[in-house]
């Protein structure tokens, strides 16, 4: 592998250069304000006609994943950006409505407003000779024209591109089916009061929906099937949202914050085994956790009814593992979502099955003028890590951040491919896992090298402003 620079793309420029946000999101609103408040020159665009992507509740660009009743659960203070605080009369886990008025808020309080095209579509991105790259983008309207940049920012997100079971279930179901990114409540798309429901999955969407529909005026009986057994955290432990009780810093080491959580998970809440779910095939700190504290009293009242995985399904019945079969009418798969980018071809860039090796979540070795913003799976909230890595391409952006050598970069990226890939079950819900304090401690870390590299390149660096 070649030792040159991968600050190279960017070092034809005796300007600022000029960079193209692709989403208004979570991340890309913190891109933007990164790169307003640093005074490179951008545009944002985004497909809806509002900020705040995921996060708003049937949203024009048509593929928000949130449901009427979703709330966080990663509490309040954790989940807000550093530079801006929510609202203190928020509460600790606020409905998703509450969500989208603070993103609309933190634009308007930073004033960069003005430099996103709503209701547009980033439809290619192709890197020309020049190595500049031609945007095609295309409004609600049907205009259509094409920009050129020199760097591009993806937050596009990665939660709005269904992921079905792969391999399907053999047979098929009499009743409906959908994912779980199309439910909106009881009633819509599907009327699932009084019905027979079988819920798959055991992430946190398949516990909001499962619980939603085994409440009383729900579904009349509610199967939860897994393919493996998970541990439920719940969303307060001694009066405190958990996320915020008994963090330790990240100089403590690992087994230590370990042996915590493993503690506090079997004097709260036991075996899961218990309640009826399947018994964890891995270990608590080898999986996203699933966060939920009504799923267990609802086990407990029969409101829900465990069951492993499908084996088939059989016209009116769906059929498991284990050799029973219940009348199901409606099947939701919370079997999560492909990470795709529509407007790069395959070739340029892909993830397929969800694998997409970057170096710090970020950089793709190699190619130094895309970069990938709240790319991650966290274990707490992306808006802090989206707003710290928008800081880092900044500095990066004004040639105060060098980047290492490539090779450096690469066996960056395998170390933490082999750490992850030793602590984690395999599954592409790990892919991009990373754990939320260690991760920004460790940014903090590498933007301070990369200052100090920057500084030491005399003349090399990515980007020379105009006086």
């Amino acid at each position: 592998m070649t030792q040159q620079s991968a600050t190279s793309p960017l070092a034809r420029l005796w300007r600022l250069p000029r960079v193209c946000i692709i989403g208004a999101g979570s991340s890309g609103i913190a891109a933007a304000k990164a790169l307003y408040e640093r005074g490179i020159p951008f545009d944002c665009f985004e497909r809806g006609d509002r900020v705040g992507g995921n996060w708003v509740f049937q949203n024009s660009n048509g593929v928000s994943a949130a449901y009427r009743s979703l709330h966080i659960n990663t509490s309040r203070d954790r989940m807000q950006y550093r530079d801006y605080a929510m609202p203190s009369d928020y509460p600790d886990f606020p409905h998703h409505s509450l969500i989208a008025r603070y993103f609309e808020d933190y634009v308007d309080h930073f004033g960069f407003r003005q430099h996103i095209t709503f209701a547009t579509t980033v439809e290619r991105c192709a890197r020309g000779a020049d190595g500049v790259y031609q945007v095609d983008i295309a409004s609600a309207s049907g205009v259509r024209e094409t920009r050129r940049y020199d760097a591009l920012m993806v937050c596009n997100g990665h939660h709005w591109d269904p992921r079905w079971p792969d391999p399907p279930f053999e047979g098929t179901l009499d009743g409906d089916e959908i994912h779980s990114h199309s439910y909106i409540d009881p009633d819509e798309p599907l009327a699932l009061r009084g019905k027979n429901v079988v819920v798959v999955g055991m992430g946190n969407s398949a516990m909001d929906i499962a619980c939603e529909l085994g409440r009383a005026d729900g579904a009349a009986r509610v199967f939860l099937s897994a393919r493996r057994g998970a541990y439920v955290l719940p969303n307060y432990l001694l009066g405190r949202p958990l996320d915020q009780l008994g963090a330790l810093p990240t100089w403590v080491d690992i087994r230590a914050r370990v042996a915590l959580l493993r503690t506090i998970y079997r004097f709260t809440v036991g075996r899961v085994e218990d309640y009826g779910l399947p018994r964890p095939d891995h270990r608590i700190e080898q999986a996203h956790p699933t966060i939920s504290s009504e799923l267990l009293p609802l086990l407990e009242k029969g409101r829900i009814t465990p069951k492993p995985n499908i084996e088939r399904l059989d016209g009116p019945r769906v059929s498991f593992v284990d050799g029973s079969s219940e009348l199901v009418d409606a099947a939701i798969y919370c079997t999560g979502y492909n990470v795709t980018f529509p407007f790069f071809e395959d070739t340029f860039i892909s993830a397929p099955d969800n694998e997409l090796p970057l170096f710090r979540r970020v950089f793709k070795p190699g190619l130094a003028d895309v970069f990938f913003i709240g790319l991650c799976q966290p274990l707490g909230a992306v808006m802090p890590i989206a707003e710290a890595q928008s800081k880092w391409i900044a500095d990066y952006l004004l040639g105060e951040y060098a980047l290492p050598r490539l090779d450096e970069m690469q066996r960056d990226i395998d170390e933490e491919r082999d750490a992850m890939a030793r602590r984690y079950v395999t599954s592409s819900r790990h892919t991009m896992q990373v754990d939320f304090d260690d991760y920004l401690a460790a940014l903090d870390k590498e933007r301070e090298r990369g200052a100090q590299r920057a500084a030491q390149q005399d003349g090399a660096l990515p980007v020379r402003a105009l006086a």
